[in-house]
């Protein structure tokens, strides 16, 4: 299973792909991953490819390849389309990120033109408001684990409480129990 993950600097794509080798390692699976990560650390472009069950292959998913991409961010779901293979699914966050130059008025950001066109172009997409599930869960830096849960739904080799139990070992204690609960929303809001 190829999964693409895209968002922006800051909002937890790293942790959530290692989250998933991890998993499936612990699943006893073949796990490729890799990163690309913007010029900025805040707020840069960042995509993780994870390459579960891929023993002979690169760790990178090829263009048309993915069989899920999970777009913790509008812009960068629309700029990361090419690498969904047709038929698959597409699971996106609706709040954007406004880039700089278009919160300065010099650039447009059209996310409902973004979102709209993500929802009638893509069979398999599934569009939510996570970052208000993050907030409901104890804070927007949750966006990641509520994505996670989500994605538990997907037909995910290995268990959703194996994967929830790897993310938080990546996490410090003390947010543990707001995490488990931003998992368990993002589980309940794509339920299936």
């Amino acid at each position: 299973m190829d999964i693409l993950i895209a968002g922006v600097g800051g909002q937890g794509i790293i942790l959530a792909s290692r989250a998933l080798a991890s998993a499936a390692v612990t699943a006893g699976l073949t796990v490729r991953t890799a990163e690309t990560i913007g010029m900025a650390q805040r707020e840069g472009s960042v995509v993780s490819h994870v390459r579960l069950g891929v023993s002979e292959a690169g760790p990178l998913i090829p263009c048309g390849a993915a069989d899920v991409l999970l777009a913790l961010e509008p812009a960068e779901a629309c700029r990361n389309l090419k690498y969904l293979r047709p038929g698959g699914r597409a699971l996106v966050s609706t709040a954007p990120v406004i880039p700089v130059l278009s919160s300065l008025g010099r650039s447009p950001y059209p996310v409902t033109d973004i979102l709209t066109y993500l929802r009638n172009n893509l069979p398999g997409c599934r569009c939510l408001d996570a970052l208000a599930l993050a907030r409901e869960a104890g804070s927007p830096r949750t966006l990641n684990l509520v994505m996670l849960g989500c994605l538990a739904n997907f037909d995910l080799p290995f268990p959703a409480d194996l994967l929830l139990a790897e993310a938080l070992t990546l996490l410090p204690a003390g947010v543990h129990d707001m995490n488990r609960r931003a998992f368990e929303l993002g589980r309940r809001a794509l339920e299936v």
